[in-house]
């Protein structure tokens, strides 16, 4: 049997996505700016809500408080870099889009937020409730509209994510996401169903 070692309590879940979130402020003269968020998940289907996770000193925590408004980018290994350098940098002091060579698009159904065009797909969302949580506030978002690069899906229209090359945050590094293991259900599929559905993925 293997032996384990006791960790105090601590956000040890992994992997976990790594997202860019872009956001802007209401003011004139704000530049769109960018967080790279670690603590991002779905909690709600209908309708569509994720959350974000910020701390109240961030800069983005300002923006989004003011606009109501957010949007998640997926990350995949081509903005990986520019993901790690928005997470180490400040919005008060740079333009993030312009340092990283990223460009700022609307955002379905948002007046405010953009989207980054670079990012292979994105979730475009309003703020629903704030939960104070201690180091951090959460941010729960409707999701008003999604975008996919074209490129990303089959002739028959299926969308096919495994093929973005996206990225996770696991216990301070960045990783590749692993090749497909199985599908929603496979456990409980019959082995024909299996190896037939399990083709699309070579």
């Amino acid at each position: 049997m293997e032996k384990f070692r006791t960790f105090d309590p601590c956000t040890l879940l992994a992997p976990v996505p790594a997202v860019m979130v872009s956001c802007k402020g209401l003011k004139e003269e704000d530049k769109p700016n960018i967080i790279t968020i670690g603590w991002a998940g779905t909690v709600n289907s209908d309708p569509p809500m994720v959350s974000v996770s910020v701390r109240k000193c961030r800069y983005s925590h300002q923006l989004i408080s003011e606009s109501g408004e957010f949007v998640v980018n997926l990350v995949d290994e081509a903005t990986a870099k520019a993901c790690d350098f928005c997470g180490v940098k400040s919005g008060r002091d740079m333009d993030k889009f312009e340092k990283c060579g990223l460009t700022a698009m609307p955002a379905l159904n948002l007046e405010h937020a953009p989207a980054i065009a670079q990012c292979p797909a994105y979730l475009a969302c309003k703020v629903r409730q704030v939960l104070e949580l201690g180091s951090h506030d959460m941010f729960i978002g409707e999701v008003v509209g999604v975008q996919v690069r074209d490129d990303l899906f089959a002739e028959d229209g299926s969308l096919h994510l495994e093929k973005a090359g996206l990225i996770a945050y696991n216990h301070g590094v960045y990783q590749r996401t692993a090749e497909v293991l199985g599908f929603f259900g496979y456990s409980v599929a019959r082995p024909e169903v299996f190896e037939r559905r399990m083709k699309q993925y070579k």
